[in-house]
């Protein structure tokens, strides 16, 4: 057995333990009379119809407005919504809805369902079901199943189709329908005289009187097939369909042009039986399914024959020509796919016009990748390519010593290796780098390919590119500073990618040791500036008892390596991968006053080990302190951190600003006293290449924040050479995308946006990446999704009979096939938010692991039993739980669990017991059993162990449903699993569910536009305090010091001027393209008025200070200064300030909206744990 059929017996016992048996499935051929010792309606959750005439209250499920969030309280990821006004009941009937064209006179319809016969049970033996999942009692009855199945035609006129056929030998059920024709504006794109028809499945049996035997009117396992001699005509989408519709749309219409929806699904789902391909594709059956499944196609990177992709030949080449040579072969079969996609007939103008403009992109990328090529012909170029291919190669051999191990010493044998799209993005951005003042370098580069692809190789490659070449061009201190600025949204995915990025640091700085003269003198080093729950702000001193000082941790790491959290989010070495101990971390000069943390490696073979040569070790910088003065050349930092521009004058010196001598250990500026200092000759270059991951989360209310100190970010990061204007060149990444031109433009004021790998007019290839067929496995098999709604009930017992089967399901197949089933024995639960995942949890510790323990005790009086399905399982007491809610070293932990594998001592039962810290922790990793997370692993969890994962609820948006869904099924050969669970008392997840399998065939197709609007005047209440501020303070030298906001008098006017045209040129790119409506003169002349307010209340909060003290800009960087200008908006000196102080309020991060309350969990040896923030950006 391999992974994929472990699957689909995981598929095949959730839909037979929650709808029962499908007659036309060979392995429930058993069970066609099966007979079970509780009513069916209790063992079944969905699937049945009730009689249409029935009391309601007769099949009422007493728990069916009981939701996951019972015993739960607050939400963050979003509001939830509302449940049903009143009670659900169960359906009585069923329907689809086909277009017929004018030719067919008749459908064809088959039906097919199943009663239960009550009879005397006989007495109870030891053999016998035990009660079902979600209900008590002994059973009094016998129900034994009978299968039906019945044919109608039904003649195409309106008063046939509403009169319908009872069915023969049903006992009252009834086939009816409802035809109409089109509308006038539903005609385009149909043939002429197409007919909408809608069949429906009625239960009309006679309903019985309420009692233990009422099942007997109930139909379960219903089920509606309509044929259509003629074929189906397919349902249009008008979306994308006209020139007038703008971009996304009609790249939509062009490539999933043949991906059609021939039925829709009422109160249940479709699934089309469909023929052929392309222009001959013919649809002629459609049928309901309770459980709707379908397969997303798998994307793989594309070879290219004859291109040189090993990254060691890569760097040994030893001329530029011999590079172009070895190359060209990829600019040459690029060129010739784009003459080849230019040969495709398009049915209408307007795909034909778009299908020139995307190959025109493509001309114009192959264009960039033979410019950059041809840049290789500058010495500097060529070496810094290189390099960059020898340390990329360095770090891949370090991250996956088995994967490029030899054979003969028991490894893979494989070489390091670029994908074609990696190499080609690398190439394509050389001419940037290497020519600061060329039009590219304006241009954002959006690499745009599914997860799992290797976006964050092709980005590393050229930040490895971009940091040697900056040394080469710019020997000794000139190439200082922070050259590549990477920046998320989520703890999670910095966190992860840390480690990646340090590993190629390291290469890069081994290589620099080895050439100190050509590399220069100090060393390649990464930094992490996030908030301070993950890294300290300072070091502190043997005065200073603060726990949260770089000093308090590494002290405490030290005297209980097993009890305490690292002082830094990595527990092992990036470079050879020693488990970090006692001693790892060093305070250096002094543990009194340290003002240096060295991180070494203790494995004698590890190059950076201790050694008098090379005291510093790891090349890792994470207290901000040290950030700051250091300048790592390589800096990761989160979106929040951005918003302690105003607030500490030392982040300029990360951007280039007011570095004005060198330290022994690193640099200062005005915020920094320059004591014994040396003067810097010339100032420190800018950050030459920001990288920003995961696009699509910059949105929404973050988006629109980010998007206004941006503009302080790109102002302080503008330089000027030759007369011209440098700022730092974008890239950006994302697997889910749409207008991103509006996006970019919003967020970063670039107006030229290239997506690559440029799509063509067909989705099954864009040269650098192909879609591969769904029959085609041998690379990988598809994701597969499974929806499932239980209409009257509630989603409390869906999500529990759901994560049983589940789990039991992969229990039974590990028993017999551990490796094959090890990807499905860990089941990640999603929620859209934290409200719904605490009443979870509370579900899954207490009841799930209650039931799936007797799981095999589940049997059916005669048929297959159960126990041949589901096994049952002990599973863990606590849930892993990925949230914001969890700490940052806890989070770390549940990685590297889910990163474990079952054995044979998986099942045992665990013990209820406080969460182990620290390396204690680490040393306890049991696998996961169940992990429950919200939104934030919908990026950065890059585990290629999990294949299972259960969305309880529709998310809000398609981008996150793909992003988080694509967690599972990474790997080729341990194919995904994604049960959805849709609540059908809510109309999104109702539609969902009736339109399942068109979705998913183009479920890209309906990503959403994500919404950024830095200058509403929401947003510009909210921020401009803090943008204008960080604009003054740090391009202004006399204003940028702790105590520099009271020498505003001197400068005022020129700030002024330089703060408003800023900010005004910002909003004028943004506005570009906007709506004529908005009158760009009337924002431009607000926002002039608005600054120059600001600054005049700034002036009058200087001459209005009493005291001798001066004017601070907070009362934390510089204690025992003056008042502070700044505050925070829930300050309680708020209270007592002026109207002038009242105006300079600013978040310390971009998503604080309210006051936060620290929850101390107590656990039950007494010991508390803090509950953390998500992001706070301090």
């Amino acid at each position: 057995m391999n992974a994929a059929p472990v699957r689909d017996r995981l598929i095949h016992a959730l839909r037979l333990d929650l709808v029962g048996p499908d007659p036309l499935d060979p392995r429930d051929a058993p069970l066609a009379s099966e007979v079970l010792e509780v009513p069916p309606t209790h063992w079944y959750l969905t699937g049945f119809l009730v009689p249409s005439g029935v009391v309601a209250e007769l099949f009422e499920d007493p728990t069916a407005t009981e939701e996951v969030t019972s015993g739960a309280s607050g939400s963050e990821e979003g509001e939830d919504d509302d449940g049903p006004a009143r009670r659900p009941v169960f359906p009585s009937s069923l329907g689809v809805t086909v277009l017929v064209p004018a030719e067919a006179t008749t459908l064809h319809i088959t039906a097919r369902w199943a009663t239960y016969t009550p009879e005397a049970a006989a007495p109870k033996s030891a053999t016998a079901a035990t009660e079902p999942i979600e209900r008590g009692g002994l059973p009094t009855l016998r129900w034994t199943r009978e299968p039906y199945e019945a044919e109608v035609s039904l003649a195409l006129d309106a008063a046939t189709m509403r009169k319908g056929a009872t069915l023969p030998g049903s006992g009252g059920v009834l086939v009816r329908g409802v035809m109409r024709p089109l509308r006038e504006d539903e005609r385009a794109q149909v043939p002429p005289k197409t007919c909408v028809v809608t069949i429906f499945l009625v239960n009309q049996r006679p309903p019985v009187e309420a009692g233990p035997d009422q099942d007997r009117a109930v139909i379960f396992q219903a089920e509606l097939a309509v044929h259509c001699s003629e074929g189906f005509v397919p349902r249009p989408n008008r979306r994308g369909a006209h020139l007038e519709d703008d971009l996304d749309e009609r790249m939509g219409d062009l490539q999933y042009r043949d991906a059609f929806e021939y039925a829709v699904g009422h109160g249940v789902s479709v699934r089309s039986t469909v023929q052929g391909s392309g222009p001959d594709v013919f649809c002629d059956t459609v049928r309901t399914t309770w459980t709707p499944s379908a397969q997303v196609e798998r994307v793989i990177p594309s070879e290219v024959p004859g291109c040189e992709l090993r990254m060691d030949a890569l760097a040994a080449m030893d001329s530029p020509a011999t590079l172009r040579a070895e190359v060209a072969p990829m600019v040459r079969r690029y060129r010739d796919w784009i003459a080849q996609q230019a040969q495709t007939v398009l049915d209408t103008p307007a795909r034909g016009d778009l299908s020139r403009f995307l190959l025109e992109e493509a001309s114009r990328a192959c264009d960039r990748i033979e410019a950059g090529l041809a840049h290789t012909e500058d010495p500097q170029v060529f070496d810094a390519f290189r390099r960059a291919n020898r340390a990329m190669a360095d770090a891949a051999r370090q991250r996956s010593p088995h994967r490029y191990l030899a054979k003969e010493q028991g490894g893979e044998g494989k070489v390091p290796t670029w994908r074609p799209f990696q190499l080609a993005f690398v190439l394509m951005n050389v001419a940037a780098q290497a020519e600061p003042t060329h039009a590219e370098r304006d241009v954002v580069d959006l690499i745009f390919f599914p997860t799992g692809g290797g976006k964050t190789e092709a980005y590393l490659g050229l930040a490895a590119f971009t940091l040697v070449l900056r040394r080469l061009r710019n020997p000794g201190v000139g190439s200082a500073g922070v050259a590549v600025l990477m920046r998320y949204t989520l703890r999670l995915l910095t966190l992860d990618q840390l480690g990646r990025a340090a590993t190629l640091v390291c290469a890069l700085e081994l290589q620099r040791r080895e050439n100190e003269t050509l590399l220069g003198p100090q060393r390649f080093s990464i930094g992490l500036w996030v908030g301070k729950a993950v890294t300290p702000l300072r070091f502190g001193t043997d005065k200073d008892h603060d726990d949260s000082t770089a000093r308090e941790r590494v002290l405490a790491y030290n005297r209980n390596p097993d009890g305490a959290p690292s002082p830094l989010p990595l527990d092992k070495c990036p470079w050879c991968r020693e488990p970090f101990g006692q001693d790892t971390f060093h305070l250096a000069p002094s543990i009194a006053a340290p003002r240096q943390m060295r991180v070494r490696c203790h494995a004698p073979s590890c190059d950076f080990r201790w050694s008098r040569q090379w005291p510093e070790g790891l090349p890792i910088v994470t207290v901000d302190e040290e950030v700051y003065r250091e300048l790592p050349c390589f800096l990761i930092a989160t979106v929040d951190k951005f918003a302690a521009l105003p607030w500490v004058g030392r982040t300029g010196l990360l951007l280039g600003r007011n570095a004005t001598h060198r330290l022994p250990d690193g640099f200062s500026g005005p915020a920094d006293p320059p004591d014994g200092a040396t003067p810097l000759a010339t100032p420190l270059l800018p950050p030459d290449l920001i990288i920003q991951d995961e696009l699509h989360l910059i949105s929404g209310p973050l988006g629109t924040m980010v998007g206004l100190y941006e503009t302080a970010l790109d102002a302080l990061s503008t330089r000027t050479v030759n007369g011209k204007v440098v700022r730092p060149k974008i890239v950006a990444s994302t697997a889910t995308v749409r207008n991103a031109q509006a996006q970019v433009r919003a967020l970063f004021a670039r107006s030229d946006v290239r997506v690559f790998p440029p799509p063509g007019p067909n989705r099954s290839t864009s040269f650098f990446a192909e879609t591969l067929p769904l029959k085609q496995t041998k690379l990988g098999h598809p994701r597969t999704y499974v929806g499932i709604s239980a209409p009257g009930r509630s989603m409390k017992v869906l999500l529990l009979r759901s994560y049983v089967a589940l789990l039991g399901a992969a229990q039974r197949a590990y028993e017999e096939d551990p490796a094959s089933s090890d990807p499905y024995m860990t089941l990640v639960g999603y929620f859209n938010s934290l409200r719904e995942l605490g009443g979870a949890r509370r579900i899954v510790e207490d009841e799930v692991r209650s039931k799936v323990g007797r799981a095999d005790r589940r049997r059916r009086a005669a048929g297959r039993s159960g126990d041949e399905e589901l096994a049952a399982r002990v599973i863990a007491f606590d849930c892993v739980e990925l949230t914001s809610r969890e700490s940052t070293e806890m989070i770390k932990i549940a990685k590297e669990r889910l990163e474990v594998g079952f054995d044979a001592k998986a099942s045992a039962p665990v013990k209820p017991a406080a969460p182990a810290k620290g390396a204690k922790a680490r040393k306890q990793r049991p696998p996961v059993d169940v992990a429950l997370a919200s939104n934030m692993i919908s990026v950065g969890l890059d585990i290629e162990r999990l294949g299972l994962m259960v969305v309880c609820g529709q998310p809000k948006t398609a981008a996150e449903y793909i992003q988080a869904s694509s967690r599972v099924g990474r790997a080729p050969d341990r194919p995904g699993l994604v049960v959805t669970l849709l609540n059908a008392h809510r109309p999104r997840d109702r539609s969902h569910l009736e339109h399942f399998e068109a979705f998913h065939q183009a479920f890209y197709r309906a990503v959403e536009a994500t919404s950024v609007t830095p200058f509403s005047p929401r947003a510009i209440d909210r921020g401009l305090p803090a943008v204008a501020v960080a604009l003054a303070r740090l391009s202004e030298p006399g204003l940028t010091a702790p105590d520099g906001a009271a020498a505003l008098a001197s400068v005022k006017a020129r700030v002024t001027e330089y703060v408003a045209d800023t900010l005004v040129r910002r909003a004028e790119a943004h506005r570009k393209g906007a709506p004529a409506d908005e009158s760009l003169e009337e924002l431009s002349q607000g926002l002039r008025a608005r600054v120059a307010t600001l600054f005049d209340a700034w002036a009058h909060v200087i001459d209005d200070d009493p005291g001798s003290k001066g004017l601070a800009y907070q009362k934390y960087e510089d204690p025992g200064g003056g008042r502070p200008l700044l505050h925070m908006p829930l300050d309680e000196d708020l209270a007592e300030a002026n109207r002038y102080e009242r105006r300079f309020v600013a978040s310390r991060s971009m998503r604080d909206v309210e006051a936060s309350t620290d929850l101390m969990v107590m656990t039950r040896k007494g010991a508390g744990a803090v509950v953390a923030d998500e992001e706070e950006g301090r």
